[in-house]
């Protein structure tokens, strides 16, 4: 394979983005896009030279894909990665996984069945700055995490919903608790608690709206994340870890590392959304596989973001260790 021939199924702002990856990409041909709003569609086919549909299946009828990019709302996942996994195609999809565990757990069995190349949207795992703290924290292991997703609540009217995002931690602070897991280790138990506040400008909402989730990792660190989205502004969306002699704090955008001469803080180098997409590009060609978030790894983050929803829901402590043995 020379040149990869991809169908977008969505075509929403993050599809945008991809979208402009791979049109710099010379072994990239775009040819297809789905979205149920057929002008998103039609407005990046246009720019690309390829066909619109309003339907994912009709596409995949159609059209002969090498690839699929999957861009849509949490509540979508399942029959569309289904369909892709049936006929043996490759696919990038956008996190959260799903808004439950029992449709993340299905299709990861059918992508190891079928051993398919698969790529999931974690895109911090590519900052030139996370490189640098897992080099920090080699020989020196974090020992305490603290996390935070303090913002405003995004405009998609499926946000607020619990039933079709599956509720902030799982929709957007899984990007922290990816980045935890990552440099961090694997969590063992987790602990949470939340509310809902009643906002004029929300009536829809009934997601927890402020969130905290105790983590017990596998190492014996220990952590905590906190979420809520009542801004009107972004506040703070960081990772801080402390280990011995060594405190880390990372942003998407730039890393502070204090070890006790003051506190120094770099920008981010590099596009980590092009360096996630390249490695897709290049498994699919056949090229070595240096995919950081494949789906069957993506699956660990949401078992641990669903498990801290539940938590909080709950009012109890979940072994994750155990709830995996029992899926």
């Amino acid at each position: 394979m020379e040149q990869v021939r991809i169908g977008f199924i969505g075509a929403g702002g993050i599809a945008g983005r991809h979208f402009n990856d791979l049109q710099s990409f010379g072994d990239v041909r775009m040819i297809a896009f789905s979205d149920p709003a057929l002008d998103r569609a039609q407005g990046m086919a246009e720019r690309a030279g390829a066909q619109a549909y309003a339907n994912y299946a009709e596409m995949l009828d159609k059209e002969t894909i090498d690839a699929a990019y999957i861009c849509v709302p949490p509540s979508a996942h399942g029959a569309i990665e289904q369909a892709l996994v049936d006929r043996n195609i490759p696919f990038f999809v956008e996190k959260p996984l799903a808004t439950d565990l029992q449709t993340a757990e299905t299709i990861a069995a059918a992508i190891e069945a079928k051993k398919l190349v698969t790529a999931v949207g974690y895109h911090w795992r590519y900052l030139d700055t996370t490189e640098e703290a897992q080099n920090l924290l080699r020989d020196n292991p974090a020992r305490l995490a603290l996390g935070y997703w303090i913002d405003s609540t995004p405009p998609p009217s499926w946000w607020a919903r619990e039933e079709q995002s599956g509720g902030q931690m799982v929709e957007q602070t899984t990007h922290i608790f990816d980045l935890a897991r990552l440099l961090v280790g694997d969590v063992s138990r987790v602990s949470a608690m939340g509310g809902t506040t009643q906002r004029p400008a929300f009536p829809d909402l009934n997601i927890l709206d402020v969130t905290t989730a105790s983590l017990q990792f596998t190492s014996g660190a220990v952590g905590t994340m906190a979420s809520t989205c009542l801004l009107n502004w972004r506040h703070r969306v960081e990772l801080h870890l402390f280990a011995d002699a060594l405190a880390i704090e990372i942003s998407e955008f730039e890393i502070m590392i204090d070890n006790g001469h003051g506190r120094p803080i770099r920008r981010a180098e590099g596009d980590p959304f092009m360096r996630e997409d390249r490695d897709f590009i290049d498994a699919v060609l056949g090229k070595a596989n240096h995919i950081r978030a494949p789906y069957a790894e993506a699956l660990k983050t949401h078992r641990l973001t669903i498990a801290a929803n539940q938590s909080a829901h709950e009012g109890r402590i979940i072994d994750l260790e155990n709830a995996v043995a029992h899926v």
